[in-house]
């Protein structure tokens, strides 16, 4: 690639990453495979930017193969034993925002697999429109399912006291 190109790459990156991050997170609840994940997407990026035809949005493709590959993880995951890890509750009291945000990930987590990717990609405000795109489904559809999501999450967060 030319200067140019790294430099038109290097600004996909920044503006893309920290989201696709935060998505990544949704899916593991793992920083590391995250950024695992987060670098696996950016050099499928890298290798088939020269191909991208602006068919659809860049953030759009970007988010799908984020998603693919996030989803190949967990599929991989699935084929190998894991050890039950310990569920830690936080003392009562008043909890910080980084423990509510960790409590929302792990959360997400354990959605089925389209609804993790509907509720990453609108806690990056990613229009609903675009997220239909991405995950095949229609825009009304998509709209009951944030909806259902949303409700889902509220009941997990009342059940463990995140709510008062």
């Amino acid at each position: 690639m030319t200067t140019a190109e790294n430099t038109y790459f290097e600004a996909i990156y920044n503006q893309y990453a920290p989201q696709i991050f935060r998505v990544c997170m949704g899916y593991t609840n793992d920083a590391e495979q995250a950024k695992d994940l987060v670098q696996e997407t950016f050099i499928a990026v890298w290798k088939n930017l020269p191909s991208f035809r602006y068919q659809s949005q860049m953030s759009t493709w970007i988010f799908r193969i984020a998603t693919n590959n996030c989803l190949r993880a967990l599929e991989v995951a699935k084929r190998m034993p894991l050890a039950d890890l310990p569920f830690n509750m936080a003392e009562a009291g008043e909890e910080s925002p980084e423990e509510k945000l960790k409590f929302l990930y792990q959360c997400i987590a354990e959605l089925e697999e389209t609804e993790r990717i509907i509720i990453s990609l609108m806690l990056e405000d990613v229009p609903q429109a675009e997220i239909a795109a991405i995950v095949g489904l229609s825009n009304v559809n998509v709209r009951v399912k944030v909806h259902r999501i949303k409700e889902k999450l509220a009941k997990q967060f009342k059940l463990n006291g995140q709510f008062n």
